[in-house]
């Protein structure tokens, strides 16, 4: 069986079991060493453009990657908010950098935030 080692630039539990889920759906026949490390994104806490936010999740694969240099792959995910025609919007920015230095990256839909959650932000939490 193959190994591959991965490393997901944050120790949010639910990126890394989104990180392990689609490396597992993509590589089923596999063995995959999954590390999670904490890295600062480079970027505001709260990412408030779609190009903070992206630059962030680079930002968390470089970082990730000068921490633990021996992976197959580097994940770098970032979630960001952005007001789009007065409305407050949500997306978040996936990033993978594999071992030979190629970088795919994906975008997932803009949504508006709930009323809920919404406030919450305004109340800066």
């Amino acid at each position: 069986m193959i190994n591959m080692k991965i490393v997901v630039a944050s120790e949010n539990p639910v990126k890394v079991q989104a990180v392990e889920a689609a490396f597992r759906a993509r590589f089923p026949q596999t063995a995959l060493d999954i590390t999670s490390v904490n890295v600062e994104s480079g970027v505001s806490d709260q990412p408030i453009s779609d190009l903070e936010t992206r630059r962030g999740a680079h930002n968390r694969v470089d970082n990730a990657r000068e921490r633990i240099p021996d992976a197959d792959f580097w994940v770098g995910l970032e979630g960001g908010l952005e007001t789009i025609d007065g409305e407050m919007m949500a997306s978040a920015w996936m990033v993978i950098g594999a071992e030979d230095g190629r970088r795919g990256e994906a975008r997932t839909p803009t949504l508006p935030l709930p009323p809920q959650v919404l406030q919450l932000v305004r109340d800066g939490l």
